[in-house]
């Protein structure tokens, strides 16, 4: 017979998992960036715009992107907590519809008979592991490794850092002596190099293959950029 051990649920928001934060907003960073150059450069406007532009969409679109992070997670995290909180009412107001709830998702699990009363009981005496079960199964809401001040502020550095990058050939280039076209093509490849090397992380988080994922993540800036230059040649023969 089993007892009615005292079963304790790890908090894994405790662990906050910079990592796929850092790779959202370094895609998004670089891809925006990259996209403001191509166009400028295809409207044939100086150094002096693509850097006015440039740093104005890093800090004001990495800021809002930051926000927009902070608040999703602070909703999501709410949600959850709400959520949590009416199961454990619903624990003292309707427990036998809800231990009948437990019973119905060890089923699930392949749970019948003896081995299923037993299980049943176990979960049951612990309301932290019974709100837990509750929660992932009939709410498909397991606990997260989320921080809405954390996720935030790694989104914004990693939005600043990576697309940095389309911006430093012309940055420097006084001091590099870079023409307009080598410092455009450096920046292409050094904007291409890195939305590879981050696309490869993200594999991490799926069940891709790192060069199909390195080479879309590559792909989609690259197609922005262009779709970007084209615009700005555009309009410059319209201005």
């Amino acid at each position: 017979m089993l007892d009615h051990p005292e079963v304790k649920i790890k908090d894994q928001r405790t662990t906050y998992n910079w990592l796929p934060d850092f790779v959202y907003g370094g895609i998004d960073g670089a891809v925006t960036t990259f996209a403001v150059v191509a166009g400028v450069v295809g409207a044939s406007l100086s150094t002096t715009i693509i850097l006015i532009l440039g740093f104005a969409n890093l800090f004001a679109d990495g800021f809002s992107m930051a926000i927009g992070k902070y608040l999703s997670d602070k909703s999501q995290h709410e949600l959850y907590n709400k959520i949590k909180e009416i199961e454990f009412k619903h624990l003292k107001e309707k427990t036998a519809h809800e231990i009948e709830e437990v019973r119905d998702i060890l089923k699930l699990y392949g749970f019948k008979g003896k081995d299923l009363d037993r299980a049943t009981k176990v979960i049951t005496s612990n309301p932290e592991v019974w709100v837990d079960l509750m929660m992932r199964n009939e709410f498909k809401m397991p606990h997260e490794s989320i921080s809405p001040a954390k996720g935030a502020l790694t989104t914004f550095i990693s939005f600043v850092l990576v697309g940095f990058i389309p911006l430093f050939a012309y940055t420097f280039s006084p001091i590099l002596h870079l023409s307009e076209k080598t410092a455009f093509t450096a920046t292409s490849f050094a904007t291409l190099s890195a939305l590879f090397l981050v696309g490869m992380i993200k594999s991490k988080f799926s069940t891709r293959n790192w060069l199909v994922s390195g080479l879309e993540t590559t792909l989609i800036g690259g197609v922005a950029a262009t779709i970007a230059y084209f615009v700005g040649y555009f309009l410059r023969t319209l201005v």
